[in-house]
């Protein structure tokens, strides 16, 4: 199917509890488009959240889809919690948007031309999905989240994360030159420094290029730097192989 005629669903895939749900789209159609942004909205939060961050940006040429997650939460609890208190909505979340980049591949528009963005609980499924995916992303942007892991580390509950114990983070696949960003007030009451840190180390090793930004003080929201760094990426030329030719 030619990206011409393509269209993407109006409701999201994968499994339960977050496959049938709304999918919003905004921005430049599929024809048009030069890059697609998967946009995941937090806790509590809807697709209209992230639509906004894609007008903010004002780049009429990028088409941006934004799901909506079942209850407005990927998952119940913290993502510092126990995985097997978090399912079925990490793996279902997971899913999902393994669906939706299918759907996008379909009509034309491969890793390379995507970019996987999230606030907060959605910044860590963002996260997630792109270490257990290992595609050659455009970019990935965290704003305000972490790696979720995929196991259960040793250990007692640390201070440092929040009173709640370690995880681990076993990834196959590279993320090889894949810009990453990850946001992060330097006391944020729901994301813990040290697990931003961690997820940059672990992203690093599997070869992104992390960028990790703390901002000072307290706080849990997204910034205009975050915002900077997502326009640029959006906007700059791309100089990875495989990646688009041409001027941005």
């Amino acid at each position: 199917m030619s990206a011409e005629v393509a269209t993407l669903p109006s409701r999201t895939s994968g499994a339960a509890p977050h496959a049938g749900q709304r999918l919003a789209t905004a921005g430049a159609p599929l024809s048009r488009a030069r890059l697609a942004v998967v946009m995941l909205h937090g806790r509590g939060g809807s697709p209209e959240d992230m639509l906004g961050l894609h007008a903010h940006l004002a780049l009429p040429d990028i088409m941006v889809i934004a799901p909506a997650a079942a209850g407005r939460s990927w998952w119940p609890d913290s993502f510092l919690a126990p995985l097997a208190v978090n399912e079925p909505g990490l793996s279902s979340g997971l899913s999902i948007v393994a669906a939706m980049l299918d759907d996008l591949e379909r009509a034309g528009f491969g890793p390379e031309r995507v970019v996987l963005a999230g606030f907060s609980q959605g910044a860590c499924l963002a996260l997630e999905a792109a270490a257990r995916l290992a595609r050659p992303f455009h970019a990935v942007a965290a704003l305000s989240g972490g790696l979720v892991g995929t196991g259960e580390g040793d250990g007692p509950p640390r201070d440092d994360l929040y009173g709640r114990r370690p995880k681990t983070f076993d990834y196959d696949g590279s993320l090889a030159d894949v810009p990453v960003l990850i946001g992060c007030h330097e006391r944020d009451p729901h994301i813990p420094l040290a697990r931003v840190n961690e997820s940059g180390d672990v992203l690093s090793h599997m070869g992104a290029d992390v960028e990790t930004l703390v901002i000072p003080g307290a706080g849990h929201g997204i910034v205009a730097e975050e915002a900077a760094w997502l326009r640029g990426q959006l906007n700059a030329a791309p100089t990875r192989a495989g990646r688009m030719e041409g001027e941005a």
